[in-house]
């Protein structure tokens, strides 16, 4: 398991020296949570949904691990353009290993990252409804973190441009955070909505994420962290393949 803790680490030692890069990542949530916090909170309270940075603040934090992790996968076109990649991968390691690394780290990064939004969250208004149930939620971050981590992975090794890397996650992340149940509840959507919801990875970590810190969840905490476990585990493994077929 050396390869893999020395993976993690080279992850973590990158996200801690782009200082610049980590604050900046903050600004979009903390410019969703204020400006859709404050600007809608009148209108969802006035409809009778309760205190919307409530609502909204668990989204957020799902949010930026959507973002950060799936842009970790980003690294492996880096890595292979610049060379590192061929001497990480003509070590006599598994890739598999390598990918379980990388993917670690890169969860452990968005993670953080996601803990940092919740720390700013309560600068701004809000409130778990009970602090023991923090590292629950926690948890379904870094479960949320991996699986798209994996994800971004998988979608990099087929990939030798970040043009068209960025295109394509540019593509994938909007619809899959927009249809989430970040910003609005799911309550009352069509079924058509409804449904596509359902085969929504991220609906599963949100809902999740809320249950653990506001007590509502929408899908059941159950549901929520058997169909994210079960989906990372097909993910990484889908990953670990196709990291394992990198030719440099």
């Amino acid at each position: 398991m050396g390869v893999v803790y020395i993976m993690w680490l080279r992850q973590l030692k990158k996200y801690w020296r782009s200082k610049p890069r980590m604050i900046g990542s903050l600004a979009q949530p903390l410019l969703f949570l204020v400006a859709l916090g404050f600007g809608f909170g009148p209108i969802f309270q006035a409809a009778g949904g309760g205190n919307y940075i409530d609502f909204l603040a668990p989204g957020i934090i799902a949010m930026s691990v959507l973002f950060t992790a799936m842009f970790a996968g980003i690294e492996v076109i880096w890595d292979r353009q610049f060379g590192f990649l061929k001497e990480t991968l003509v070590a006599p390691v598994s890739r598999a290993k390598i990918m379980l690394g990388r993917t670690l780290g890169g969860a452990t990064v968005a993670s953080l990252q996601g803990f940092l939004v919740l720390l700013i969250s309560f600068l701004i208004g809000f409130r778990v409804i009970n602090i023991l149930y923090i590292p629950v939620a926690l948890l379904l971050m870094f479960i949320t973190a991996m699986f798209f981590t994996s994800l971004g992975t998988a979608i990099a090794s087929k990939l030798e441009d970040m043009q068209a890397f960025q295109l394509i996650m540019n593509f994938l992340i909007m619809p899959i955070f927009f249809l989430s149940g970040a910003l609005f509840p799911l309550d009352s959507l069509p079924k058509v909505l409804v449904t596509i919801t359902r085969f929504n990875p991220l609906s599963y970590g949100v809902d999740g994420i809320r249950g653990a810190l506001t007590g509502v969840s929408h899908l059941g905490m159950g549901m929520d962290f058997s169909v994210m476990i079960i989906i990372t585990a097909i993910i990484l493994a889908i990953g670990s393949y196709l990291f394992s077929k990198i030719e440099v």
